[in-house]
């Protein structure tokens, strides 16, 4: 067991839209990220997904509504529901989700990852 230290683990990248996995719990993986500018349009048919700020300011576009995330706020996009992140300025970002979600979901994209490295 080890205390994970999140300011340090950010200092060890900074690519964008790449999250890296830095704990697990109960089949759910705790990623990582830093996010600028937008993301791809996409859902994932089987998970739920907890995106919670620590820096910045991140916009969630749904088909229906905009949701401004700021530091300290988190939002849980339901399983199924098409959501496109936006980042106008850095953003940094804790991700709670099951181990097998994929970033873009079945959306083909030059940001997907499918091997998340572990730091």
């Amino acid at each position: 067991m080890k205390k994970v230290n999140i300011k340090e683990k950010l200092s060890l990248f900074n690519d964008f839209w790449e999250p890296k996995i830095v704990g697990e719990l109960n089949q759910q993986t705790v990623k990582l990220a830093k996010l600028k500018g937008k993301f791809v349009w996409h859902q994932h048919e089987n998970e739920d997904e907890l995106f919670m700020v620590l820096k910045g300011c991140l916009i969630i576009k749904l088909r229906d509504q905009e949701i401004e995330l700021n530091e300290g706020e988190f939002f849980i996009i339901p399983k199924g529901v098409e959501h496109l992140p936006i980042a106008k300025e850095e953003v940094h970002v804790m991700l709670f989700e099951p181990k097998e979600t994929i970033n873009t979901g079945a959306t083909a994209s030059e940001k997907r990852v499918i091997d998340i490295e572990t730091i």
